[in-house]
């Protein structure tokens, strides 16, 4: 699975002369990201990561409606009421939408290198909250997920990602899955070996009288 960072688009002049204020935080947004991306490439997580941070605050709080008139682009109807449930599954989705779930799926790839595992799983579940089927930020959770020792959560995710993977994608899933899978073998072996110890050391302390 790649590590690269996702890129984006500025919008048009015209949609920013369209849109005034609303649109231009769409467009610093982006702008942020893409240095953000620029720094992650160079290796500088903490700016990376401070750089996403700030797009975020940008784009949270726009009106998607309004943003999305001001970009010329048709805004999404409500739907009827006994589809609620199922248009909380399937919302259309905005620019903002998009941007968002690239930014956080990107941060979830900083937090992986820092070894923050704790705020990998929640950047990326973050980025999963806006597109379920995100791979990259599927593929960073479970990594996430396996460091911190839910193996089984991590081989289940790892799995279904194989199931309909390129072959690029799938290589990189199955290695992490063979990975995953010898370390738990190892923190088993290593556990039973403890407490054969801690039984060996039991029945000495018993035989001592």
């Amino acid at each position: 699975m790649s590590e690269e960072v996702e890129a984006v688009t500025t919008p048009a002049a015209a949609g920013l002369a369209a849109g005034g204020d609303i649109v231009q935080k769409l467009d610093q947004a982006k702008e942020l990201k893409e240095q953000g991306d620029q720094s992650f490439q160079g290796g500088d997580l903490r700016a990376a990561l401070a750089k996403y941070h700030t797009a975020l605050l940008y784009l949270n709080g726009l009106d998607k409606n309004a943003l999305q008139k001001a970009l010329g682009k048709p805004v999404p109807a409500p739907p009827p009421i006994e589809a609620v449930d199922q248009a909380a599954q399937d919302k259309p989705r905005t620019e903002v939408d998009e941007l968002q779930e690239k930014i956080y799926s990107n941060m979830s790839q900083c937090h992986l290198k820092n070894g923050n595992w704790k705020r990998a799983i929640e950047t990326s579940d973050k980025a999963l909250a806006h597109n379920p089927k995100n791979r990259k930020a599927l593929f960073r959770k479970a990594k996430a997920l396996g460091e911190t020792g839910y193996f089984e959560k991590a081989e289940k995710i790892l799995e279904e990602l194989i199931k309909d993977a390129d072959p690029t994608d799938k290589s990189a899933c199955e290695a992490e899955l063979a990975r995953l899978r010898a370390a738990d073998k190892e923190r088993e072996r290593a556990h039973n070996q403890k407490m054969k110890g801690f039984l060996n050391k039991e029945k000495i302390d018993l035989g001592a009288d």
